[in-house]
């Protein structure tokens, strides 16, 4: 299938969907143009060394984790909220390493996930209509006139912030705060305080000490071996504000070719790994016109409504090339969906040769309003629709690469069950603070992790 060719700005011409309206467009170009002059946040190299990881996961030599806020926000930035979401990520993935025998990718939804899809551009209460709220990248979450209006300034807070999250995060992974044994500690500690699963728990622990204490008498330390107290941790979000991310693609000039005149590949330098959600994956869209023609990384969510032959018309158009690590898809069925709607995916994308990542999303097919009106879900539904996954794959004899998780580091009531117990009285005790989707917190977080490890 032949494409028209394309350009850093071809997607303007294209149906676009979930952009916001911005009033003031003078405005919007002049914060697009100083954009487009500030440091990338991340680098092409470093974009690369992701897809080289990701082919792996295809390949079933490594696994994916993928987690984090649902919605980045401006309140809550903070040093201690980055450091407890990036230390449970760590956690989960020595847990996970330990359990699949294989390294895991790691990618947090971290500086840039500030943008959401909304169901309705508008929003109603008693009789007043604003705009949606689309995230702190575009508008308020007060709902008043001046706050839901879409602001381009707020681009620039954002890139500030996701600026100052990626130093910090850069620190964490490679000065010593990962450390493996560190790392162990904090799962020593939150099997101590477990009251349920136990016996599982401590036996995994165990385990773990064991081969820790035997890699140190073998001579495998933090002072001659960096993996033991260094990481590699990568960043993604969804590639929802196309303003945003036109401004930080550039030319990779490592690829240039002077020869020829080829000036290098593009990359979209606001994210290692960028995807597209499952309301803007249209083929003829502006959405997946943009990702078509950056360089990094991309991923695309797969809901209930994909069918086969579209899902098909879509890896042609983004990976038409077949590159391993290069697309990943994140399957978003639902607990009760996922038998019916996976199975015919990966049969397909199988019969037709192509190579992707596939990962499951657990948490957007899971979502429910609680009787007292939180929108929440349930781990139990999260666990069940996980194990499906996996459970499809082996059926199948393909590889359920990884798994994608919306949560946070914090303490917060925002998902019921798991071993906290968490009711739907509990919602409503302060502790649920979420803008939008709720999250798993840390000790749930790490529960799912112990139990996929099971």
């Amino acid at each position: 299938m032949r494409q028209e060719m394309w350009s850093l700005d071809s997607w303007r011409g294209k149906p676009a969907s979930q952009l916001p309206n911005y009033p003031d467009k003078q405005k919007l170009a002049e914060v697009e143009a100083r954009l487009s002059t500030y440091p990338p946040l991340v680098f092409a190299g470093e974009a690369r060394k992701l897809k080289a990881r990701l082919a792996q996961v295809a390949e079933g030599k490594a696994f994916l984790l993928q987690g984090g806020d649902c919605a980045e926000n401006f309140n809550e930035f903070r040093a201690n909220t980055i450091r407890d979401t990036f230390r449970v990520m760590l956690q989960m993935a020595v847990i996970l390493t330990f359990g699949a025998k294989k390294p895991v990718v790691k990618i947090g939804r971290v500086a840039g996930q500030f943008a959401k899809p909304r169901s309705n551009d508008i929003e109603e209460r008693d009789g007043v209509q604003l705009p949606s709220y689309r995230g702190d990248i575009v508008n308020g979450f007060d709902f008043d006139p001046v706050a839901r209006t879409p602001d381009p300034a707020r681009m620039e807070r954002a890139y500030v912030q996701a600026s100052s999250t990626l130093n910090l995060l850069r620190a964490f992974s490679q000065g010593g705060y990962a450390d493996l044994r560190q790392v162990h500690a904090w799962n020593l500690d939150f099997v101590r305080r477990s009251s349920a699963q136990t016996d599982l728990y401590d036996q995994i622990a165990k385990r773990l000490d064991e081969t820790l204490a035997f890699m140190e008498a073998v001579g495998i330390s933090n002072e001659n071996t960096p993996q033991i107290h260094e990481v590699e941790f990568y960043t993604s979000h969804e590639a929802l504000l196309l303003h945003y991310e036109q401004a930080f693609t550039r030319r990779d000039s490592t690829s240039s070719r002077p020869i020829d005149g080829y000036e290098g590949d593009w990359y979209d330098c606001s994210a290692h790994m960028l995807w597209i959600g499952d309301r803007t994956r249209q083929p003829d869209g502006a959405h997946v016109e943009f990702l078509r023609g950056i360089k990094n990384p991309i991923a695309m969510k797969c809901g209930p409504s994909l069918r086969p032959d579209e899902l098909i018309q879509l890896i042609d158009i983004l990976n038409p090339d077949n590159q391993p690590g290069r697309l990943t898809l994140i399957s978003r069925m639902g607990h009760e969906k996922i038998e019916r709607h996976l199975p015919p995916l990966i049969q397909r994308v199988r019969a037709e040769g192509r190579t992707v990542v596939w990962s499951c999303d657990p948490m957007h097919g899971n979502t429910i309003t609680a009787k007292n009106g939180y929108k929440t879900r349930r781990f139990g539904n999260i666990l069940t629709e996980v194990q499906k996954f996996f459970e499809i794959h082996r059926v199948h004899g393909t590889v359920a690469g990884g798994v994608h998780f919306e949560l946070t580091g914090k303490d917060v009531v925002e998902c019921l069950g798991g071993d906290q117990a968490i009711s739907e009285e509990h919602l409503s005790e302060g502790l649920y603070e979420t803008l939008c989707d709720p999250r798993l917190n840390a000790s749930q977080a790490l529960e799912l992790a112990f139990q996929l490890c099971k």
